[in-house]
């Protein structure tokens, strides 16, 4: 009986350690951040190299891509800060000027955040295609409504 309980104790304690290891050690450096432009540039050089999600507005008049080297380059702004935000991927779809958008990727030392995914925020609103109108059609007038693509 002692050594069952003994057992049981010791069971518990390699339990506790373990997740004691994962949220204060090995998850914590896998974690992905959330910030704001301002908040990535007043962390200067402890942001360099960091994995962030980062979130803002793209830029009216900042958008530069380039189909033939598969390169977006744009700004993103909170409203007080702007970021140049470059990625080697092709837009999504409804990728546009004056749309909220949250990248993924790390800030360079020079001041550019590298990018491997763009996620655009779109309305959660959706509409079937009336009888007789191709998908497509509606894709353009939203595309009409909020701006033009790249």
């Amino acid at each position: 009986m002692r050594a069952r309980t003994a057992a049981f104790g010791l069971g518990g304690a390699i339990v506790l350690l373990v997740f004691a290891y994962f949220a204060w050690g090995g998850l914590g450096e896998s974690l992905v951040y959330f910030w704001t432009p301002t908040e990535l540039v007043a962390k200067g050089p402890a942001a360099v190299g960091r994995a962030v999600r980062l979130g803002g507005v793209v830029v009216p008049g900042s958008v530069d891509w380039n189909p033939d080297a598969s390169r977006l380059r744009f700004r993103i702004s909170d409203g007080a800060t702007e970021v140049e935000v470059e990625s080697a991927n092709v837009p999504p779809p409804m990728f546009t000027e004056g749309i909220g958008v949250v990248v993924e990727g790390a800030y360079a030392a020079d001041g550019v955040f590298r990018s491997h995914n763009v996620m655009v925020k779109h309305s959660n609103e959706y509409r079937a295609p009336r009888e007789g109108k191709h998908p497509s059609e509606i894709y353009r007038d939203l595309l009409r409504a909020g701006g033009s693509r790249p």
